[in-house]
């Protein structure tokens, strides 16, 4: 075994000790799913920038700012401008004080909505999980091309459910700001050692295309916002980000930390496109990342900062890449494994099949869930070859699905009951129906003046539509909420202080 893979031993040995560790305090229910109310504001900070970078940005977005330039932010933008509208709600989420997204959905509508945003959820995180699973199966197959991908995604999912069975959110927030760290320092470091390969800035507007370095790039502004609006609504709907929230000392340090995942993301988004696209100045013309047709092979070019790490920069900061790579990873995965399993043992299980359960009988159960669901997600990862399109499919889902009745109930008193469940169903309803036509190879839907493809970067267009159509009629159609379903969302002006 090499230096690499020792040193990647290493830190995932050092991080499980870790939860071993923080497992002996793990008594209640609220200790296993929001860390016991507790998390102070830099640990916070530090939880929801890994919550957010996984390997949608360091696979997907990275493939995509190799092929296409700069214009792959839009697909980060989205998320930034998403983070800034929810620094207005973190303090009512924290002020509410549920569990889950679910939690909310039910207090605000309807026993309906809790289960159909929870499988709208659990959908979308599994998928979110899956392609966790397949970046740490790209990740061994890069350094040990003998670790088959899918053996590698394997042990990826294995060691994440050891991880995140042992305690749960306490052992998510105590590793995430180490986590943040290194991969902070990982990608400050690189850019400009692989800029210097390229060749610098002039060597690298040479070898690129001029699109690269424009706003909406090659395909224009309609798939621009194909990339940004899924991002921007699954940010505002993200259930790891309220659960986090929730696990807050208060609502100041929600509101707080807010600010802190702003900076952190759009400056590790942004430095870790442009490495793929220095990158890209690099490798533009290698066959190994091209089809036999000539086009970019979207699987290849989604590994180029992996590659870098291992075979372009000195050992000790491609290592260091590397291992920030692994932090991407793992720090994704576990959350979007955390909160399906949440979802199953306190919105199914605790609501409508045993309502009675203890405390050690719902940690139980949603340990058993970890493993069940970490399963599932790992056959998912078998469905999608890109995991552009697997992010695209899963940021649809609940940017579509929840985060319009998310919303709704924090920023429009009239909605009502049937509204927001109905728009959660549409939302839903209507991604599951896209995924089923590109999954036959439906190319297009003709819409009479123009038509529409069925790529991942348009679902969110019908998707939304339908979900807001849902909300807005829905909401009109039927008398407006009694009091103690929007009192909650709406405290008096004494309360907001």
């Amino acid at each position: 075994m090499d230096i690499y893979l020792w040193s990647i031993a290493i830190y995932l040995t050092f991080l499980i000790g870790i939860s071993a560790y923080r497992s002996r305090r793990i008594k209640t229910q609220a200790d296993f799913m929001v860390a016991g109310r507790s998390v102070p504001m830099i640990m916070l900070v530090g939880t929801l920038v890994c919550t957010w970078i996984g390997s949608g940005s360091l696979f997907g977005g990275a493939g995509r700012a190799f092929r296409e330039g700069f214009s792959a932010l839009w697909m980060s933008a989205g998320a930034w401008v998403g983070i800034a509208i929810v620094y207005f709600l973190a303090p009512k989420v924290r002020r509410i004080a549920q569990y889950t997204v679910p939690d909310i959905l039910e207090t605000r509508y309807t026993p309906a909505a809790r289960l159909l945003g929870s499988l709208a959820i659990i959908i979308a995180y599994l998928t979110i999980a899956s392609y966790q699973f397949k970046g740490g199966g790209r990740l061994l197959n890069i350094l040990a091309p003998q670790i088959d991908p899918n053996v590698g995604a394997a042990i990826t999912c294995g060691l994440v459910v050891l991880f995140t069975v042992l305690a749960g959110m306490m052992s998510i927030v105590s590793v995430d700001l180490l986590n943040g760290i290194m991969i902070t320092l990982a990608i400050l470091v690189a850019a400009p050692l692989v800029l210097s390969s390229a060749g610098g800035w002039s060597e690298l507007t040479v070898t690129l295309p001029a699109t690269h370095f424009t706003l909406v790039g090659r395909t224009g502004i309609a798939q621009a916002m194909g990339l940004f609006f899924p991002t921007f609504f699954l940010l505002m709907g993200e259930s790891g980000m309220y659960q986090k929230f929730m696990g807050a000392k208060d609502a100041l340090t929600a509101r707080r930390a807010v600010i802190g995942m702003i900076i952190g993301v759009i400056v590790v988004e942004t430095v870790l496109a442009a490495t793929a696209i220095f990158g890209a100045g690099l490798y533009w013309n290698d066959p190994a990342y091209r089809a036999a047709d000539g086009t970019f092979n979207s699987g290849a070019t989604e590994t180029i900062i992996l590659q870098l790490a291992r075979h372009d920069l000195a050992p000790v900061f491609g290592i260091l890449l590397l291992i920030g790579g692994v932090a991407i990873i793992f720090s994704t995965a576990n959350t979007f494994l955390m909160i399906p399993s949440t979802n199953v043992a306190r919105d199914i299980y605790q609501r409508f099949i045993n309502p009675k359960a203890g405390e050690k009988k719902i940690i139980l159960v949603q340990r058993m869930m970890i493993v069940l669901l970490a399963v599932v997600a790992y056959v998912a990862s078998t469905f999608f070859e890109s995991i552009l399109d697997m992010a695209l499919y899963a940021y649809t889902m609940v940017g579509a699905a929840v985060t319009p009745a998310l919303l709704a109930a924090f920023l429009w008193r009239r909605v009502t009951a049937f509204g927001g469940t109905l728009s959660i169903a549409a939302g839903m309803g209507t991604s599951i129906l896209f995924a089923i036509l590109n999954r036959l190879g439906v190319d297009h839907i003709p819409l009479g003046f123009t038509t529409m493809p069925l790529d991942y970067e348009y679902a969110i267009y019908p998707a939304a539509l339908a979900s807001f159509l849902g909300l807005i009629i829905g909401s009109l159609m039927t008398p407006p909420s009694p009091e103690e379903k929007w009192r909650p969302f709406w405290p008096e002006k004494k309360q907001e202080a």
